[in-house]
């Protein structure tokens, strides 16, 4: 039995891996730590809240005093940190949040790990979720990202998450934390935040929009089902060794342009509109430092845990349109900010 602290796991990544983990261990234990910002939302985990084995905490993982007491009062062994803010444009136009959170929220939630596990802690596991952001950006002809590949950020959020990433490192190699880091390629699937490229594809297109894309839109992407980055994380769980880092990839790059075509092409299948979807895309001004190209080489997951992605991407995007069009309602209240209620309504608090 694993007593799991999952820090931002109202967030999407993180409601989707709960949802996972405590679908096949069912006799975990599970505490949810989550700020709930702008992208963290409890309808993601409403089906699971009344689980045994689930208990939600709204706090910040800057916050010593509650993280050092959740540690010890849950007796947490693993704690698996997908706190962060995350989008690249929001850390253009105010980079400080991500400072704050992903700099000095991982420094904090290490301290408190060390303080209540103790140094050289053994038994216990500290998943520090990344990105692979961290290493920068390829030319089209180069191999892709693997672990021993530099780090050189070119936005605040992935300076922030290659800060965090160092951080992390160190603490395993100074005070002998069992660390494992993950860097994982982009995501995609249910539950995405619709500020995101797919989700908001899918809405601007449905909605009758302006599809963004920036620049040419040959930027490309390795993309990666939420679900698999979940069963991703749960073979580094079982099978990494303290100190260790995975880069988890979906194998599969895609140029933005040509992700954004094969939406508005699914759509016109699955619910046709008064003219071909494509006719709604508009190339929008690059944004700054937009990385031209990722890719993960994910060898080394295969070789040490025997993972590798289970889900085509074009099987894999048709579901998650399938999604989207069937929780609008959902859509609706994240975009206007009304989900935000629901903390109060399910917990008598603001």
């Amino acid at each position: 039995m694993r007593r799991l602290l999952v820090t931002g796991g109202a967030g999407f990544i993180g409601s989707n891996f709960i949802r996972y983990w405590l679908a096949r261990h069912p006799d975990d234990r599970v505490v949810n730590l989550d700020l709930l910002t702008y992208a963290g939302n409890l309808e993601n985990l409403a089906d699971i809240e009344a689980s045994p084995g689930y208990r939600f905490v709204q706090g910040d993982i800057g916050d010593p005093t509650l993280v050092g007491s959740l540690l010890s009062d849950e007796r947490i062994d693993t704690v698996v940190n997908f706190a962060a803010e995350s989008h690249v444009d929001r850390s253009i136009l105010g980079p400080d949040a991500f400072i704050a959170t992903n700099i000095a929220g991982t420094f904090a939630l290490l301290e408190a790990a060390k303080a209540v596990w103790g140094d050289g802690a053994r038994d216990q596991r500290f998943l520090h979720v990344s990105t692979d952001e961290v290493y920068g950006s390829l030319a089209p002809d180069e191999p892709a990202f693997d672990e021993r590949h530099r780090y050189a950020p070119n936005s605040p959020y992935s300076a922030s998450k290659a800060a965090s990433d160092h951080l992390v490192r160190a603490w395993h190699k100074t005070y002998g934390l069992p660390v494992l880091t993950t860097n994982c390629s982009n995501n995609y699937g249910p539950y995405q935040f619709p500020e995101k490229l797919i989700p908001l594809t899918i809405l601007n297109a449905l909605e009758g929009k302006a599809i963004p894309v920036y620049g040419d839109g040959h930027n490309v992407r390795d993309w990666l089902y939420v679900e698999d980055h979940c069963s991703g994380i749960e073979a580094v769980l079982d099978g990494g060794e303290p100190g260790e880092v995975f880069n988890i990839g979906g194998i599969n790059e895609w140029r933005n342009i040509d992700i954004v075509r094969l939406i508005c092409d699914r759509l016109d299948d699955l619910q046709p509109g008064n003219a071909p979807y494509r006719e709604q895309i508009a190339f929008v001004r690059d944004r700054p430092g937009h990385d031209r190209r990722y890719a993960i080489d994910a060898t080394h997951m295969r070789k040490r845990l025997g993972w590798r992605p289970a889900h085509d991407f074009e099987a894999g995007i048709t579901a998650t349109i399938r999604w989207y069009l069937e929780h609008r309602a959902w859509c609706d209240r994240v975009r206007s900010g009304a989900y935000r209620s629901y903390y109060q309504r399910q917990y008598g608090a603001g």
